[in-house]
């Protein structure tokens, strides 16, 4: 029997998307308050030492967030962004 899927994530269990989603989270939120770094400089016996990080691009980062968090919604049962029944008044 033919199961259509209907997103990328099918198949990951629950307990994976939801610790991803929570380190995404965290990303997120230290970017946007500037927690995270972009260029760290230290001093070692041998001599100066630099690591450069580089900013995810936001608007991918909450596109990911927000799959998973539909992911796991529809794991869960939950329905997505449905519309209330029209019902024509008389």
């Amino acid at each position: 029997m033919f199961t259509r899927r209907t997103s990328i994530l099918d198949g990951i269990d629950i307990a994976t998307l939801q610790s991803r989603l929570a380190a995404l989270q965290q990303a997120y939120l230290d970017l946007t308050s500037g927690g995270k770094a972009e260029v760290a400089s230290y001093a070692q016996g041998d001599g100066s030492k630099s690591v450069t990080y580089t900013r995810a691009n936001l608007g991918d980062l909450v596109q990911a967030i927000l799959t998973l968090q539909t992911q796991i919604d529809r794991a869960n049962g939950q329905c997505i962004n449905r519309r209330a029944a029209i019902s024509p008044q008389f």
